[in-house]
Formats: structure tokens, C-alpha cells, sequence
């Protein structure tokens, strides 16, 4: 059963969100695990297959002297998307849909497009991923597997209910602890790995140089920042006793409160996962001698011989399991972009027919992800051209970011406390410096 759900906004871009929505199933949830949503979410898909597999090389290759780049990668991780959920959470609007009404079109449209473009190979590189991970443990044909994947993910995208749908995000975050049983299942050096992780070992090697770029590349990814800023607007929309916090200044503090916890459980946990991924193949591959691993697939291959049949079916079983979940977001990014950025109706709760041509780029990004799956693109080389397109996204959007949410015209009083500006901007310069190393060593 569909319902209504408007206010009047007096704010320029909270017009016209009057339209129908699937109902609520029940009362919003109270406790610890229902506070948490968009920030976990997005940090559990951070860790994807194609995360997965440039945390395992830089294990593989830099064995334990990688720890520490996790660890400074946290607080810069964790500032720049709590700015992206207030965005989303003060405006009622997604950054694409801010963006649109204060910044010129141009803008808009350059940000937009490579973000689909890079999406779309992220997104086909992590269905080619699960199919062989997928083949891996039981054998069959990798194809059928990358279109079986795909097809769930958008049918259970379009025809859930929002509550059921972000329940099922939520839950599948627990895959990213079987690589925390992976590595418990093998011999790790402790003390080293403490060490490394809270005394940078620091190499001027070009490899080692480029591999921290990579790293911190893949943790501070531009579609995190429209996930998490749209599912923070639709969360506000979908609750009837909630409002943009530039209409209701009264929930600041709890919702602001929450989004931090949310926000900063949600990266950490992303975090300590990577770290765990890079501890793991650095104890087995490294010191084995296995220092080149191009996908996270081949990762788990390797493992089975060094430490045993358990640990690889629990590595491989892991890029299945976070792949259902990265897939969506990735999809649903290019969908929330593409969307605000033309004016459509967007949302996750929204009925089908209603919201048509969001739907429809959920659908067509998927399928153009299948596409790459079919035609012979080198998904090393792929995915390679989608982290030169990160980065390319990346800093002038966390720019844009930064002077957005520092505008009263935009986010009116409620604009950064200044450790957060200072921690968003000292992101949004290491991302600078990371893309102009990568540009370099090119």
C-alpha cells in the first residue's frame, strides 16, 4: 500500500518531495544495531572484491609493513563521510541533488559522469570476482554465476521494501568477519603486526609508494559519499516524525549524535577488516614468497595450499558474501547521482513505477557491469582505469564538499564544527597528494 509523505520545505532544493512510497512494515526500531544504517552499510561495502584484492596484494607484497596505513586512513576515512551524511541528513538532499541547486551545472555533470563510469567497471569487476570465487568453491560455469549475482541483486534492490532492504545491508556486513576467522585460522606474528600497525615503516620505493595510494584509494572512494549522503536524506524521508535539520533544528543533537556513532562504528569496522585482510596474506603469502596477486579470487586461491582448505573457503566465501552487498551500492550510487543530479524521483522506497528511471539506471548499471564481464576487458587493467577515475572524482567533489558544508546558503547553521573542517580538509589533501603521486609515477 502506498501513502503520501511532504512538508513544506522553505530550503530551495526541499520542494516537490510529495510522492508515493512504500509503507513502513512497522515503528522504526529502538537500540544500538537499529541506530546504525548508512554509515555501517557504506563502510562494509568499502571492503569489497576489489578492495579485497588490493588489500591482499599490498599484504602479499609489503607483508606486515602495510598495517599502519589502516590506521592513519581511519580518522581522515571517517571525517570526510560523517560530512557526506550531514549533508544529507541537515539538507534532506543527497550531494548530487546540493549540488545541483548551488554549484554550476557543469560541475554537476563532469562529477556525475565519471563517477558512473568508474562505478560501472568497479561494479563489473566485483560481479567477475564473486562468479570465480563462486567457481572456486564449487566448480560450474563463471558467466552464468556473474549473470545469477547480478539479476539478485537488482530484483531484490527494485521489489524490496526499503526497511526489509537495509536490514538485508545491514546483515551482510557479518561476512567481512570471516576474514577475522581467517586470520585467527593462521599463524600470526602479534607483536609484529602491533608494531607495524602503530610505528609507520615508511619506504620512498616507488612500489611502495604507489601501494599506499592504492590503498588509501580504494578506502576513500567518491560513490561512498553519495551512498551514504542519500541514504541519510532517505532515511529522514521514509520516518514521518522526521525532518531535515534545517526545518527542525530541535533533533540536531540526537540525529547528529547518531550519525558520528553510525558513521565512525561503520568505518572502523571497514578498517579493521582491511587490516585483517592485509595481516592475513602477509602471514601466509608474504612469507611464502607470493608478493603478486592481481584479484581478490586469486587471493583465496593461494591460500589454499599455504594454509589449508578451511581458510580458503572462508576467504573466498567472504568475497561472495560482501559482493552482494557492494554490488547494490554501487549500482544504487550511480542511481542516487544520476537521479538528483536530473531532477528525477529517487529512493530506495519508492515504488517502481514511480521512480521509473532510478530503477531503470540501478538496471541498465548492472547490465553494463554483466557487458564487461563478456567482452575481455582485463579487469586488472579495468580497475586500474576505475581507480584513475576515483581519483579524478575524488578531490575536486571532496573540494566541493568542504566549501558545501562550511555554506550557510547550503546547510544554514549548521555548518562543521571546526575539527571536523580540519579533518576533512587534511582528507581532502592527502587524497590531493595521493592523486598527484599516482599521476607521477604514471
Amino acid at each position: 500500500m502506498a501513502r503520501t509523505h511532504g512538508r513544506h520545505r522553505r530550503h530551495p532544493i526541499l520542494a516537490g518531495r510529495i510522492a508515493r512510497v512504500r509503507a513502513p512494515l512497522a515503528p522504526p526500531r529502538k537500540g544500538w544495531f537499529a541506530a546504525l544504517g548508512p554509515g555501517l552499510i557504506t563502510g562494509a561495502s568499502d571492503d569489497d572484491p576489489s578492495g579485497i584484492a588490493t588489500y591482499s596484494q599490498a599484504g602479499a607484497q609489503f607483508g606486515f609493513s602495510m598495517c599502519w596505513v589502516m590506521l592513519f586512513a581511519f580518522p581522515l576515512m571517517a571525517a570526510i563521510q560523517e560530512i557526506s551524511a550531514r549533508i544529507g541528513r541537515v539538507t534532506g538532499h543527497g550531494i548530487a541533488g546540493n549540488i545541483r541547486a548551488h554549484y554550476p551545472a557543469w560541475l554537476l555533470r563532469i562529477i556525475v559522469a565519471l563517477l558512473l563510469i568508474a562505478n560501472i567497471i568497479n561494479l563489473g569487476a566485483d560481479l567477475g570476482a564473486m562468479a570465480e570465487a563462486l567457481a572456486l568453491l564449487i566448480h560450474g560455469p563463471v558467466h552464468l554465476y556473474v549473470v545469477g549475482f547480478a539479476v539478485g541483486c537488482v530484483l531484490l534492490e527494485v521489489f524490496s521494501r526499503y526497511e526489509r532492504y537495509v536490514s538485508i545491508l545491514k546483515w551482510s556486513a557479518l561476512f567481512l568477519l570471516a576474514y577475522v576467522a581467517t586470520t585467527l585460522a593462521v599463524d600470526v606474528p602479534w607483536a609484529t603486526v602491533a608494531r607495524s600497525t602503530f610505528i609507520p615503516n615508511f619506504s620512498f620505493k616507488t612500489d611502495y609508494v604507489i601501494a599506499i595510494v592504492a590503498v588509501l584509494g580504494t578506502t576513500i572512494t567518491p560513490y561512498c559519499f553519495f551512498w551514504q549522503s542519500s541514504q541519510e536524506a532517505e532515511d529522514e524521508r521514509i520516518d514521518p516524525h522526521a525532518q531535515p535539520l534545517l526545518e527542525a533544528p530541535e533533533q540536531a543533537k540526537a540525529q547528529i549524535g547518531r550519525m558520528r556513532i553510525d558513521t565512525y562504528v561503520g568505518m572502523g569496522y571497514s578498517n579493521i577488516i582491511s587490516l585483517f585482510i592485509i595481516v592475513t596474506t602477509a602471514a601466509t603469502l608474504n612469507a611464502h614468497g607470493i608478493t603478486d596477486i592481481q584479484t581478490s579470487a586469486q587471493a583465496a586461491e593461494a591460500l589454499r595450499p599455504i594454509a589449508g582448505d578451511f581458510t580458503f573457503f572462508l576467504f573466498a566465501a567472504g568475497i561472495i558474501g560482501i559482493g552482494l552487498l557492494a554490488v547494490p551500492v554501487l549500482a544504487g550510487s550511480c542511481a542516487y547521482a544520476l537521479g538528483e543530479a536530473l531532477g528525477w524521483t529517487t529512493g530506495l522506497d519508492r515504488l517502481p513505477l514511480d521512480a521509473k528511471a532510478f530503477y531503470g539506471t540501478i538496471a541498465v548499471s548492472t547490465l553494463i557491469g554483466i557487458i564487461v564481464n563478456f567482452i575481455g576487458i582485463d579487469p586488472i587493467k579495468a580497475l586500474f582505469w576505475a581507480a584513475v577515475l576515483n581519483g579524478v572524482v575524488a578531490v575536486p567533489l571532496m573540494v566541493v564538499m568542504m566549501i558545501m558544508a562550511m555554506a550557510p546558503k547550503v546547510m544554514g547553521r549548521f555548518i562543521l564544527p571546526w575539527p571536523l573542517w580540519v579533518m576533512g580538509w587534511l582528507c581532502t589533501l592527502t587524497m590531493t597528494a595521493a592523486v598527484g603521486i599516482m599521476v607521477w609515477t604514471w
